[in-house]
């Protein structure tokens, strides 16, 4: 039966082929005729039975082999009509019957099929087919691109991804081919209306002068004929453009096309009211027959009488919120209560009292500045913080905000109600209530509103409600990144690397180092205050050092050399300078030899003396530099750097200590002074 059904169809467009040149008896003829009816007729009826496009691919290719069936039987019957004079009982019977033996009355059809199908389906099923093989192709990338974030989300597995894939292929090669393939039905018109103009001139001439038949006789003999064959292959060639038609306008939807009808016009009752009670009102008009109108208004009432108006609701969002509903845990569920013990690795806490900032219908742009510096940590830093729980707090105090981190309090300010801040030392003459800027402790007021022209004149620089909390939190951010960054954040930027710099991963982890390993480098990268933006060199570094030690320290030191001087760039001035404090050799020997590995790592093993020295020396230095607006930074040599930095940290934060080698090349270094082992040499 398989081998049957695969040569069939070669073998019948063989036969249709030989139909052009091999004359066929009369007999035969009614036989295709009727085949030809049939097939269209069916394929009329499948298309209107199929839910999407898809559905029914084979249909273009089909459409091509019917069309050229059609045109062989009109070659097959204007050879029978110009040779015999006689095609066959079904187009005689064409000709005598539908036509009621007219020649214009079957004009004047033939001319009303050939308007209906070429000008009205045939045109407009070839725009919407364009129309839609356009659309369909442009779209195509972006379905590509939304199977495959589903496919990386989780949301579907391969196989599913590719089958989606094949149907968004499929779909595209569907309208295209439907593009073709309306100008084969277009075609058809065309060729059936030349073919029929022929057959009446051929006919006539063949008639007169070949037969000797009258004028009167050969037009009566031979056009009633051609007009009968032409209505026999222009009936068809009309089921085939209107079921073009349906295919290329029919959506994707869950049933056929009657049921989809009866149930979508079935859902308006009011509207099949209405018309009901239209034609019962055209009854009043004098002239007009009384009874059709009757007999339709009142079936459309019953018909309303009968129905049931669906509800207007959003069957999707019904949808959803069912699921969402059901997915929802119970306040007293385990998943509720787990839920609530979840700690927010960051969250913001607001005042009642400053819920505007938060609320984009009453102006807030806080949530939006949030998100934007949550971008700006990400470049300056190289790590993506995780999103800003931002609630508010009846508990809190009037203007009042706090910023949690790991649910501990870790700042907090006021930002008052109609307020702005006025940052500056001249202030004593606008009225206000005195403060300090959050971040860098400046003097600074918050003035009413009002009064932000007058600050401004007083040389003040006024920032908003919502840029004091948001560089608060930038602030707060960024001394805390190193406590921000856990070993899922860790996971998401090797899984980055990994899709750009697939050999640099799968060298260092997990062959070399574990992934908890990774993630201590780089918080104590962060905690120093370096980027780790450039991952690819940090992680090389890594790979090279760790073949031979995956001592912390040295893994942390590999990393700094390896970026070199892009740790001092963020020190250096718009006007390229680079401003140091330097250790005096014979201090800094003394250093190198106090220092003892513990189980933190590398620290000074100096005397109190030793320590004081160095304590006092580099305060003294950096704050006489702070008041000249200086930002400073301590160089030493490579081997003392990471004992003195863990020292640094704990009694100067503010103080980066980098090494020789992380020097900016292009900067022009400053000394603002040296410090040794008794006072600091300026």
């Amino acid at each position: 039966m398989k081998g049957m059904s695969k040569m069939a169809v070669p073998v019948g467009v063989v036969a249709i082929v030989l139909m052009l040149v091999v004359p066929l008896p009369a007999a035969l003829m009614d036989m295709l005729i009727g085949l030809n009816l049939a097939v269209s007729l069916l394929i009329l009826l499948v298309s209107m039975q199929i839910r999407k496009p898809l559905d029914f691919a084979v249909f273009p290719s089909l459409l091509l082999i019917a069309t050229l069936f059609r045109l062989a039987l009109n070659v097959s019957s204007t050879r029978l009509v110009l040779t015999d004079g006689y095609a066959g009982k079904v187009i005689e019977a064409f000709g005598h019957i539908v036509i009621s033996g007219s020649l214009i009355v079957g004009l004047v059809i033939f001319l009303i099929l050939v308007i209906v199908q070429f000008v009205v389906i045939t045109n407009g099923a070839g725009r919407v087919a364009e129309v839609g093989a356009r659309f369909t192709l442009d779209a195509m990338p972006g379905k590509q691109m939304a199977i495959d974030a589903d496919l990386n989300a989780g949301l579907i597995n391969e196989q599913q991804a590719r089958k989606r894939r094949q149907e968004v292929t499929a779909e595209a090669d569907f309208y295209g081919s439907m593009d073709g393939a309306s100008k084969f039905v277009k075609g058809d018109a065309i060729a059936g209306i030349i073919v029929t103009l022929v057959n009446l001139i051929g006919g006539f001439a063949i008639g007169v002068l070949q037969k000797g038949m009258a004028p009167a006789e050969s037009v009566s003999t031979y056009s009633l004929l051609t007009v009968g064959d032409g209505l026999v292959s222009m009936i068809p060639a009309l089921l085939m453009s209107t079921a073009t038609g349906i295919i290329v306008t029919r959506s994707a939807t869950e049933g056929d096309m009657g049921s989809d009808l009866l149930a979508q016009l079935g859902r308006f009752k009011q509207p099949v009211q209405i018309t009901g009670g239209a034609f019962f009102a055209l009854c009043l008009i004098p002239g007009l027959p009384k009874l059709p109108f009757v007999v339709i208004g009142a079936l459309c009432l019953f018909l309303a009488s009968r129905m049931v108006e669906a509800p207007d609701v959003d069957e999707e969002a019904e949808a959803a919120a069912a699921a969402a509903a059901e997915l929802e845990p119970k306040p007293d569920s385990p998943e509720a209560i787990a839920e609530k013990m979840r700690v927010d690795p960051l969250e913001l806490e607001v005042a009642f009292d400053l819920v505007d900032l938060v609320d984009p219908s009453r102006g807030g742009d806080l949530l939006d500045r949030v998100k934007a510096l949550r971008r700006k940590v990400a470049m300056d830093t190289g790590l993506v913080i995780p999103l800003v729980r931002t609630r508010d707090n009846l508990d809190l105090p009037g203007s009042q905000y706090v910023i949690w981190l790991n649910g501990v309090p870790a700042a907090k300010g006021i930002s008052p109600a109609g307020t702005i801040l006025a940052i500056g030392d001249n202030l004593d003459g606008i009225p206000g209530k005195a403060t300090r800027e959050p971040v860098f402790g400046l003097a600074a007021k918050w003035v009413p509103m009002e009064l932000q022209r007058q600050a401004e004149m007083a040389g003040a620089t006024v920032v908003d409600r919502s840029s004091v909390i948001t560089t608060h939190l930038a602030e707060v951010v960024r001394q805390n990144a190193a406590d921000l960054l856990g070993r899922e954040d860790v996971r998401l930027l090797v899984e980055m690397v990994r899709r750009t710099h697939p050999v640099v991963v799968e060298e260092l982890t997990p062959a070399l180092l574990t992934l908890g390993e990774v993630q201590r480098v780089l918080h104590a990268l962060l905690e120093e205050g370096v980027s780790i933006r450039d991952l690819v060199r940090i992680f090389e570094a890594l790979s090279v050092r760790a073949k031979t030690s995956t001592e912390l320290d040295g893994l942390v030191e590999a990393a700094r050399a390896a970026l070199g001087s892009a740790i001092s760039h963020p020190y250096v001035t718009p006007d390229e300078r680079l401003h140091v404090f330097t250790l005096e050799p014979g201090f800094e020997q003394r250093l190198l030899e106090s220092i003892r590995q513990s189980d933190a790592g590398l620290v000074l093993a100096l005397d109190a003396a030793g320590i004081d020295a160095l304590v006092h020396g580099c305060s003294g230095l950096l704050e006489e530099a702070e008041r000249q607006g200086l930002s400073p930074v301590l160089v030493c040599s490579p081997q003392v750097r990471a004992a003195l930095a863990r020292l640094m940290r704990q009694v100067i934060p503010r103080l980066p200590v980098i090494s020789y080698s992380e020097v900016s090349r292009t900067a022009q270094i400053e000394s603002l002074g040296v410090v040794s082992g008794a006072v600091a040499i300026r």
